[in-house]
């Protein structure tokens, strides 16, 4: 018998000791998926309106490949229910009664992951909260900032690009006057917006890199230098976009700019910048066995 067949046999056993855990845990999960069905549902509709996080739709799928994967060892595990998790599950609903009367949806969407991490613990136990940290932290990223906070961020990235295109244009034969976020050009102005600001490949590109580096994920420190260079990556690419869009302002016509190529540009360079962070987990990846090969 494989190894994995004698973890489902065991599995097996373990449910049948407590036929009524799944239906217990099929309730739990009822409720608080009505507890939190509006706030699931604005989550999922900002998702799909609001292009800077359209990345949530991959959060969840690949928390649920990863429990997928590894069921085997999940279902080895020996399963010590502990009331303390119904502290954990209190203060996920605090947090939510204060995330509603606030009017503030970030906390909301923060005590749907504590209420789960809390039913883990009541039905499993703090062992199995803790094989599955990962995926159950992982879903945070699925949650938009805070307004205040992605205000805080864009406004800097819109300079940094802005600098790096008006750095990068004169040694190309384009001559600019920059003014915060407007660099001005012979033939027009372009002015980095929010929308330009890179804000968006940032955030998907952090989650990817969460994703790509998942399977070095032994190697933590190489783990997290994947996730830290998405943040120059992303602030290049951008960069590169604003240059491009300056050179067919100055070359070519003014009014190209806009419309279909800027938005081409903009799936164009994110392509590019996931090429690159692909390329990067996989000298990782090299390094990681080779270390392992010399070990």
């Amino acid at each position: 018998m494989s190894r994995t067949a004698q973890l489902e046999a065991l599995a097996d056993k373990q449910v049948s000791a407590n036929p009524h855990l799944w239906w217990q845990v099929s309730v739990v999960f009822l409720l608080t998926l009505w507890l939190y069905s509006s706030v699931l549902d604005k989550l999922a509709v900002q998702w799909s309106r609001d292009a800077n996080f359209s990345h949530g739709f991959l959060v969840p799928a690949f928390s649920v490949f990863v429990l997928w994967r590894d069921r085997a060892r999940l279902r080895n595990l020996t399963s010590k229910p502990c009331s303390g998790g119904l502290w954990i599950m209190l203060g996920a609903v605090c947090v939510l009664v204060v995330g509603i009367l606030g009017s503030e949806l970030f906390l909301s969407r923060v005590s749907f992951v504590l209420m789960l991490a809390g039913v883990i613990v009541v039905f499993w136990g703090w062992d199995h909260l803790r094989a599955v940290r990962f995926p159950v932290l992982f879903l945070l990223l699925m949650i938009p900032l805070p307004a205040i906070v992605f205000n805080q961020l864009t406004f800097p990235l819109q300079i940094l690009a802005s600098k790096l295109a008006a750095t990068a244009l004169p040694l190309l034969g384009v001559p600019v006057l920059r003014e915060g976020n407007i660099i001005t050009l012979p033939a027009m102005s372009l002015e980095v917006a929010d929308a330009c600001s890179g804000i968006r490949s940032l955030l998907s590109l952090i989650t990817l890199a969460v994703i790509c580096g998942y399977s070095i994920r032994e190697r933590r420190g190489l783990w997290a230098l994947l996730i830290l260079a998405a943040i120059p990556v992303a602030v290049f690419a951008n960069a590169l976009r604003i240059i491009g869009a300056g050179l067919l302002v100055q070359y070519w016509n003014a009014n190209k700019a806009e419309g279909f190529f800027h938005a081409f540009s903009g799936w164009f360079v994110f392509l590019i910048s996931l090429g690159m962070l692909i390329w990067l987990r996989q000298i990782l990846f090299s390094a990681r066995a080779s270390s392992g090969a010399h070990s």
